[in-house]
């Protein structure tokens, strides 16, 4: 049974705790695509199954639930833990241990926008958390500001298959292009941050 089989299965016996449970499972394992579950959910709506408000309500506490787990592994590296990291593998993480300051301070300054812009946009939506967690920002407004962007990408997924109702798969269709950019793009970065790592290592001491 392959993965949009076991969607369709989980979706169809446990109703909104299936989406719930595929959406957190979605933030720990982005190759579940959340652009199969919530269109799939819409559609089922639309065949009166289920009801769509309750649908984004299950997809996004599922989805909450996902973020915070990430969240607190951030919390747990910490700033002092990602140093010493960057110490001794700072090309591989592509940072180096005066670079975690700056970048905390940076986050904890613009983070809220960070994480609300992240949380809407493919590949990136489980990452984000990472860093949040990492530079310190406060539960709170973290949760905020998750909760505000996983309730506009829900809603967004959910009411398009709810509209297209059969034709509920062309939503991932949409949307695969713009997850396989994001990650090249991610990969191509990072290839960018590991090749320059030393040469801007080595201006640092004069800045």
């Amino acid at each position: 049974m392959g993965v949009f089989d076991w969607i369709v299965r989980m979706v169809e016996q446990t109703g909104y705790l299936g989406v719930a449970l595929l959406m957190f499972a979605e933030n720990l394992f982005p190759p579940i695509p959340s652009e199969l579950i919530l269109p799939l959910a819409g559609f089922t709506a639309a065949r009166g199954d289920m009801s769509l408000p309750l649908v984004v309500a299950a997809g996004t506490a599922g989805a909450l639930a996902g973020a915070l787990f990430w969240y607190v592994i951030g919390r747990w590296v910490g700033s002092d833990r990602l140093k010493h990291w960057a110490e001794r593998h700072g090309r591989w993480l592509t940072i180096a241990p005066d670079e975690v300051d700056r970048a905390s301070a940076h986050f904890r300054e613009h983070g809220g926008r960070a994480v609300l812009i992240g949380r809407m946009i493919p590949a990136v939506r489980t990452l984000i958390s990472i860093p949040a967690g990492v530079s310190g920002m406060a539960l709170t407004p973290f949760l905020l500001y998750t909760t505000l962007g996983t309730v506009i990408w829900t809603t967004f997924l959910a009411t398009a298959g709810y509209l297209l109702e059969d034709r509920y798969q062309q939503v991932a269709g949409w949307l695969n292009p713009v997850s396989n950019i994001v990650a090249v793009g991610i990969a191509l970065w990072y290839a960018y941050r590991v090749a320059t790592f030393g040469r801007r290592t080595a201006r640092q001491p004069a800045e």
